[in-house]
């Protein structure tokens, strides 16, 4: 027995809201990757978590909030807790691998490809392992080409938007990779959701409308406080970038030997340095020597 499925039960207030949580999830975890570019090597790996923590956070909590829109009205629907949050898992840890192969090698053509593509498959198996920990009297079935129409989605977006994050500078850059991520995590959510067909195991002399008489949750009721942990952790990303305003303009951290950030203005009458002098060794003294008649002073 064919399932009548609806995606959109709750007209567009469900896929809006998935996209903006997406967006929001990709805003903060490309600005924490670019930001890992100009700090020191030693905070990098710190910045890189936190940008993998905020890509996964965004795309499950996305995921989730578009399907409390979806129903099957011949049946209720119920998740299982501990699959769906190992999709929660899977995204971060895969995201992760490819952010930090992004972060340590740079935007170069083989770390880019490879890192998009490994943060696509992760993108792509979070949400195929929710859709594996959904459950219902029913058995799923899915159509090849638009499965594999929904991972390279996932893929392509992923690299575009890791190479918007470490090659282009600035907020409305950041803005422009953060949306084009969200469209395209929102749209392979709902290419993945078009593959799907829904085979019913119940027999067809029981009633159209079984919400009555089977148990189950509601999504909205099971999956809303599945959200709160995720929503939170992405508010705590955003303060932290708050209190850190290069996160948001991109500009490189201080030089520490010179004082200043590279290309800032010279000091007006500081003495100039050939470019490639370099800076004076701790411990390099100024000796004098005397000459008749005068003593001058050089470096040696």
């Amino acid at each position: 027995m064919q399932g009548t499925v609806d995606g959109f039960s709750y007209g567009l207030v469900t896929p809006v809201a998935a996209f903006l949580m997406a967006a929001l999830g990709a805003a903060l975890g490309l600005r924490c990757t670019t930001r890992s570019l100009h700090t020191a090597r030693s905070h990098r790996a710190g910045w890189l978590a936190l940008g993998s923590l905020s890509i996964g956070s965004g795309v499950w909590t996305m995921h989730f909030v578009a399907m409390t829109g979806f129903t099957v009205q011949e049946a209720p629907i119920s998740y299982d807790r501990p699959l769906t949050f190992a999709g929660l898992a899977v995204a971060v840890v895969m995201i992760g691998i490819g952010i930090f192969i992004v972060g340590y090698r740079g935007a170069t053509r083989m770390a880019l490809i490879t890192g998009g593509t490994i943060t696509g498959l992760g993108i792509a198996s979070m949400h195929y392992l929710g859709m594996a920990g959904m459950r219902m009297d029913a058995r799923f079935a899915y159509d090849t080409p638009l499965v594999v129409l929904s991972v390279l989605i996932a893929g392509a977006a992923a690299t575009g938007a890791l190479w918007a994050a470490v090659t282009l500078r600035g907020a409305l850059s950041g803005l422009g990779a953060s949306i084009l991520m969200a469209v395209a995590v929102t749209g392979m959510h709902y290419t993945g959701m078009a593959a799907l067909d829904v085979h019913l195991h119940l027999p067809p002399t029981l009633p159209s409308d079984l919400s009555a008489v089977l148990p189950g949750d509601r999504p909205a009721e099971m999956i809303g406080p599945m959200l709160v942990g995720p929503g939170c952790f992405l508010l705590l990303a955003a303060v932290v970038l708050m209190f850190d305003p290069r996160a948001v303009t991109g500009e490189p951290d201080p030089d520490p030997r010179l004082g200043r950030r590279p290309g800032d203005l010279p000091i007006p009458g500081a003495p100039r340095r050939p470019p490639n002098d370099p800076l004076p060794r701790p411990g390099r003294r100024l000796r004098s020597t005397a000459r008749e008649g005068a003593g001058r002073a050089r470096y040696r």
